[in-house]
């Protein structure tokens, strides 16, 4: 009662309302620069150079747009993003799928299969998050050549599936040590297997690790560079290395409302993403926090 009280004094109140008006403020600064990329990829050419960033469009056109998805040049094709895009899209669906199936897997065998060496396992796998990606290009260059799929949508899937692996892993572990090991071995004494203790009991709660997974990955691999670069072929880049190509190529008047709009088709995925599962993705995270 004591504590209701004192949050209804004027100073309790003042002090809530100064920090709302910060977060409020420090939201405004963060979102900045996303409104400056919507506003001039909403400018024609002329409108650019005549106003300041923040310059609401007098003639707002979707042209830039239109132009950045089906004709803008990336290089020596003259195509838009939006085969690129679909590139990504082809890359990141399966390799979400596989990494996070497997580091299910992973992480009910290392909880509820307990066997001799899965902690250094874990700590080996764990170890994998922190390795540079830098560190593996010429090895992994080798290994796809070696398997025959260099320059392919299938070696990127590959690629992002073994780096997704040791993420998908730790979270489904540290959220399968909150899960009362009584639940497998009741079901162990009736009868039932790895997989059927899997797919009938583990995964069935695993709904908000599944959103964590699947937004980290999502997130990772949509914005990935460097793999992308580095292991895709012509006909096979993502996104990401089509806008680099977009934005560092000019025939003429450089078209900055071209290169934002651009930008913002390859941003809109994962926007959507955080926007539509955001608070899904802090619940998963906490859910797995308290061992019950």
């Amino acid at each position: 009662m004591d504590n209701v009280i004192r949050s209804r004094t004027p100073a309790a109140r003042a002090g809530r309302l100064l920090l709302q008006a910060v977060l409020v403020v420090a939201a405004l600064w963060y979102l900045l620069p996303l409104a400056v990329m919507v506003l001039t990829s909403l400018k024609p050419l002329d409108e650019i150079g005549a106003g300041s960033l923040l310059t609401l469009p007098e003639h707002p056109t979707l042209a830039p747009w239109l132009k950045a998805w089906g004709s803008a040049c990336t290089g020596m094709r003259c195509e838009g993003v939006s085969g690129y895009f679909w590139n990504s899209f082809a890359i990141v669906i399966p390799a979400v799928i596989i990494a996070t199936l497997i580091g299910a897997l992973n992480g009910y065998a290392l909880t509820k299969w307990r066997f001799r060496g899965a902690e250094l396992l874990f700590a080996l796998m764990l170890f994998g998050c922190f390795i540079p990606f830098q560190v593996i290009l010429l090895p992994m260059a080798q290994t796809l050549g070696w398997l025959g799929l260099s320059s392919s949508r299938a070696g990127l899937v590959l690629v992002h599936v073994v780096f997704g692996i040791a993420f998908t892993t730790l979270f489904f572990r540290n959220f399968y040590v909150s899960i009362p090991d009584e639940l497998v071995a009741a079901a162990k004494l009736d009868g039932a297997g790895f997989f059927r203790i899997f797919w009938r009991i583990l995964l069935p709660v695993s709904k908000p690790i599944i959103v964590v997974s699947v937004i980290w990955q999502f997130t990772q691999i949509w914005n990935d560079f460097l793999f992308g670069v580095a292991f895709s072929g012509h006909d096979t880049q993502p996104v990401t290395v089509a806008l680099n190509n977009l934005v560092n190529t000019s025939t003429g008047v450089k078209e900055y409302n071209v290169d934002m709009a651009a930008a913002m088709i390859a941003a809109l995925p994962t926007l959507l993403v955080y926007v539509l599962a955001g608070k899904y993705f802090v619940r998963g995270l906490t859910a797995g926090s308290v061992k019950g």
